[in-house]
């Protein structure tokens, strides 16, 4: 015996994360106890089926198919939640904080819809959620939020925070992949899941900048106001202009101040090529975080995986054994359940520049006829550039234009009166560009 004080651990999950959380846990891999300075031990692995669990050599002792006789044993204070989904997942975590026991979970979507109902169940029942793992792998963001950023005002977050996704537009930039056989590739090597609707479509990103807008903004965020775009419609031809123009194309989770309401989206954005966003490629993640006084930080790492993932899992265990989180989960008053409701503006109200492809007659007048367009809705023109036909002339000559900021309204507006013209060939293409947020820092008398 160590002599070292012992927290006990039911693992309720064993798929890629969960095994990949009892390896750490069972090899102590690089001293974990020696580190930390308490043995944290597996008690039980709860699941319906325990194939992973045999394949990666697991101890059967630990198997265990009643949830309640696992939970409700009295040498265990951390129950570990990584079923996934919103519903068998909630009533795992429910039930385990009325038992006493301490919370750690992955489950983006379950915290993403609920985490306020959570969060103030576990305060009632006097014990914490952790949940670092839920937000870009084995990234601190959680950390950062509820530590040394917890200090600060936050003005603006931008988050890389799907590795399917960026891993799909990286290879659609850099090889000039079509999106379906970029996605083919991910999931041949197990990036992307066999249905990537979640992924592709923005959903996964969506649940994580709910969790991170909650707590940077110390507000309750209402997850089906978030406008959500995904990247299954996008054409290697609009990436290859925007390269040319200085720009790439990212999935962005965005959550920012605008007046006293914020504005939380995720969808495709170009950025400049000089952003450090720009230059996160493949799977990794990346979180941009923009306060008051600290001014720009970056936060960058793998996103998704097992390892990475579990990394993350234990170092929340880790934190609730030495009573680190629970603290945080005592005195912060940043936590959901403590907030108000925040004032969520929709995307027509939110400025900001566009990328514009139009596929046009080649004849004299079309220009003029959609810049008034635009004009009359005080959308005024930034950059123009003009290609031959790709398919031929039937198919129009590709237009691109980028504007200065405008309102999403009004951009909406003009593009559904431009697609009704005789002369143009096909429905708009139009793309977000997001700059650089200004930092705030210096500004002090």
């Amino acid at each position: 015996m160590s002599g070292r004080k012992q927290i006990g651990v039911v693992l309720v999950g064993c798929g890629t994360v969960g095994g990949a959380t009892a390896q750490i846990l069972t090899r102590q891999d690089g001293g974990l106890s020696e580190r930390v300075g308490i043995d944290l031990v597996l008690r039980a692995v709860v699941d319906i089926d325990f194939i992973v669990a045999e394949q990666i050599g697991l101890d059967k002792k630990l198997f265990c198919k009643d949830l309640g006789a696992a939970i409700g044993r009295e040498d265990v204070q951390i129950v570990v939640e990584l079923v996934g989904g919103t519903t068998a997942a909630r009533t795992i975590v429910e039930k385990a904080i009325r038992a006493g026991k301490h919370v750690v979970t992955a489950n983006k979507a379950l915290l993403a819809h609920h985490g306020a109902e959570l969060s103030a169940l576990a305060r009632k029942n006097d014990v914490c959620l952790a949940f670092e793992a839920s937000c870009a792998g084995a990234i601190p963001i959680i950390s950062a939020l509820t530590g040394q950023l917890a200090c600060d005002r936050i003005d603006a977050m931008y988050g890389i925070v799907n590795g399917t996704c960026n891993y799909i537009l990286t290879a659609m930039t850099e090889q000039g992949r079509t999106y379906a056989d970029a996605l083919s590739d991910a999931q041949r090597i197990g990036l992307a899941e066999a249905d990537p609707t979640l992924d592709v479509t923005g959903g996964d990103s969506a649940h994580k900048l709910a969790i991170m807008a909650a707590l940077a903004f110390r507000r309750r965020i209402d997850f089906e106001k978030i406008h959500v775009e995904g990247i299954d419609w996008l054409e290697v031809q609009d990436l290859y202009y925007g390269r040319e123009l200085g720009y790439v194309i990212k999935l962005l989770a965005i959550a920012r101040r605008q007046g006293n309401a914020l504005s939380l989206r995720v969808h495709p954005a170009f950025i400049s090529d000089r952003h450090p966003l720009a230059w996160v490629s493949g799977p990794f993640n990346a979180v941009s975080v923009y306060g008051e006084n600290s001014g720009h930080t970056m936060y960058y790492g793998r996103g998704a995986g097992g390892q990475p993932t579990a990394a993350a899992v234990v170092g929340d265990i880790a934190s609730v054994a030495l009573g680190n989180a629970q603290k945080k989960f005592q005195s912060l008053a940043i936590w959901p359940d403590r907030c108000e409701p925040a004032d969520q503006l929709d995307i027509e109200h939110v400025r900001c520049r566009y990328y514009l492809r139009l596929q046009a007659e080649d004849r004299p007048g079309v220009f003029a006829r959609i810049a008034n367009i635009l004009g009359d809705r005080d959308i005024s023109i930034s950059s123009l550039l003009q290609h031959e036909p790709n398919n031929g002339a039937d198919e129009g000559v590709p237009v691109v234009i980028t504007t200065h900021r405008a309102l999403e309204g009004d951009i909406r507006s003009a593009l559904n009166e431009v697609d009704r013209l005789d002369v143009i060939k096909s429905p708009c293409v139009c793309i977000h560009m997001v700059e650089e947020h200004p930092e705030q820092t210096g500004t002090w008398d």
